[in-house]
């Protein structure tokens, strides 16, 4: 049997890019964050690009509301915004409970976003001890709680198709852990080990129709596709490191790598290797984001 290292490849969709994160597909386009350059901006399937919205204190995850319009996560002060037709606006102030910057995300059907944040500093100024911390959850009104505590660096999130499984990639874990998630009130119960990770480590996830989560791992150059309880279905391998990753085009059957040889702020910025790299894939992207 073929490794399944060796059968998929990527194309460049798009470089020049300083740090690309939080991809969504949504209205025939990839939305993303240039995180490190502090912009929101989407991309098509023919590479034609666009800035949405600046955003100062960089941004990372994205979602939306039932009524269209588009959160994003401000990671260093640590806020979830809403893009209004009059510019950014305040949603919620995370920074009571979210220990380091804020990141990834998730919104659910009624509006509810699930946002995690690093724990402790990762990139310098700290001994480099992983810390436990905090999953947010905002509710539609800017109610914030906390859903989930003790998860190592809570980072890619998805909610499965029927509403009722929340799957969070704890970063410095090396794992999937989900929850049983209740669809009227936003409460996560019921954590449990969904797929330990081996030679990956979880940073952006997708799942797809047949229940599989692609897991982009940077430590590895690689995107993983692994069903529950760990198996290591396909892979799909980068040159640089893969940070995220996104199952959208006309079928859903284009997988989207956010890819950059570094993570580091000071060097993304310096010397821009970001990149949207595509892969074609068996299964559609299925469940949310």
């Amino acid at each position: 049997m073929q490794d399944p290292a060796m059968t998929r490849r990527t194309d460049v969709l798009l470089d020049g890019l300083a740090f690309a994160e939080g991809p969504r597909w949504r209205d025939g386009k990839l939305w993303f964050s240039d995180m490190h350059q502090d912009v929101v901006m989407t991309v098509d399937l023919d590479g034609k690009n666009e800035r949405i919205v600046d955003v100062p204190e960089q941004p990372s995850g994205l979602g939306w509301l039932p009524d269209g319009r588009m959160l994003v996560v401000s990671m260093k002060d640590r806020r979830l915004l809403r893009l209004d037709p009059e510019g950014l606006v305040e949603v919620a102030d995370l920074s009571a409970h979210a220990t380091w910057h804020c990141n990834d995300m998730v919104v659910d059907e009624a509006g509810r976003a699930y946002v995690g944040n690093f724990g402790s500093e990762i990139h310098g100024g700290s001994d480099g001890t992983p810390e436990p911390t905090v999953l947010c959850r905002v509710d539609p009104d800017g109610t914030v709680a906390v859903a989930a505590r003790d998860l190592m660096f809570p980072n890619g999130t998805v909610i499965t198709p029927d509403g009722h499984t929340l799957i969070v990639g704890e970063t410095f874990a090396a794992r999937l852990t989900a929850f049983d998630l209740d669809p009227s009130t936003g409460d996560l119960s019921n954590r449990r080990v969904w797929a330990p990770l081996r030679g990956a480590v979880p940073d952006g996830i997708c799942l797809d129709a047949e229940g599989a989560i692609w897991v982009a791992s940077p430590v590895s150059r690689e995107v993983q596709r692994v069903a529950e309880g760990g198996e290591v279905l396909d892979r799909v391998k980068v040159e640089n490191q893969a940070y995220a990753c996104m199952l959208g085009g006309d079928d859903g059957q284009t997988l989207f790598v956010c890819t950059a040889a570094d993570s580091d702020p000071g060097i993304c910025r310096a010397t821009p290797t970001g990149r949207i790299e595509i892969a074609r894939v068996d299964a559609p992207g299925a469940g949310l984001p």
